[in-house]
């Protein structure tokens, strides 16, 4: 294997962590899940890119690396939902030990506290799981689906949205540890909590925005 495909294997061997580690009521544990999101997040620029320029694009990367784009996707939503999910929900109840300890909604400057409602997940992973499906029926017809550009700006606010999670669910958890009370702490959870929840609304937008133009674009294909 070559370096770029080392790169998506190390993406998801880190993958798991990433999900795990936000469960964990520790500010270090889940500020070592932020690093880690960042660091696969960033991975995923470049071991396209790496490959791409090293001329080293090969079968197996072309295999693994969107195998390893919706594992992590999968694995970050998760916990996301898990923890961020409206108290008494009824998809939480299907986790009732994880719903007793749910309650990192987003704070935010003018839309109060944001929670994650299910049918945003669902849109979110249904999306995924019909374009995965989409081009691989595309694939056996001789199409190949190339990324758009609302696709690319989709995947760039789920990445804000969900590093901005994953930052206030550490941010958070040292405050209480610590017991800080200042204008300065309160300012920068609203911030995070607002830039959290915008690119959430702006991602939901281009989740269906993009799958609606994929499916005008290729959708003749299915014919």
């Amino acid at each position: 294997m070559n370096l770029p495909t080392w790169i998506t294997v190390g993406r998801i061997a880190l993958t798991p962590l990433v999900a795990w580690l936000p469960f964990m009521h520790s500010a270090t544990l889940r500020g070592l899940a932020f690093v880690l999101y960042l660091v696969v997040a960033i991975s995923d620029h470049y071991d396209g890119k790496l490959a791409r320029e090293r001329n080293e694009v090969t079968n197996l990367g072309r295999l693994l690396d969107p195998l390893a784009d919706k594992i992590f996707l999968l694995a970050t939503f998760i916990p996301m939902y898990m923890l961020q999910a409206p108290r008494g929900e009824w998809l939480t109840r299907w986790l009732p030990r994880v719903a007793e300890s749910s309650g990192y909604p987003f704070a935010t400057w003018h839309f109060g506290t944001v929670a994650l409602p299910w049918w945003v997940l669902c849109i979110v992973l249904g999306r995924e799981a019909a374009m995965t499906w989409f081009r691989y029926a595309a694939n056996k017809r001789g199409v190949v689906i190339s990324a758009l550009g609302p696709g690319k700006a989709k995947a760039t606010f789920q990445y804000i949205w969900v590093g901005a999670a994953y930052f206030w669910f550490a941010f958070r958890t040292w405050v209480e540890e610590h017991g800080f009370t200042s204008p300065a702490w309160d300012q920068l959870a609203l911030s995070a909590g607002t830039i959290g929840t915008v690119s959430m609304v702006v991602a939901v937008i281009l989740t269906v925005w993009s799958f609606a133009i994929y499916v005008r674009r290729y959708g003749s294909v299915l014919r």
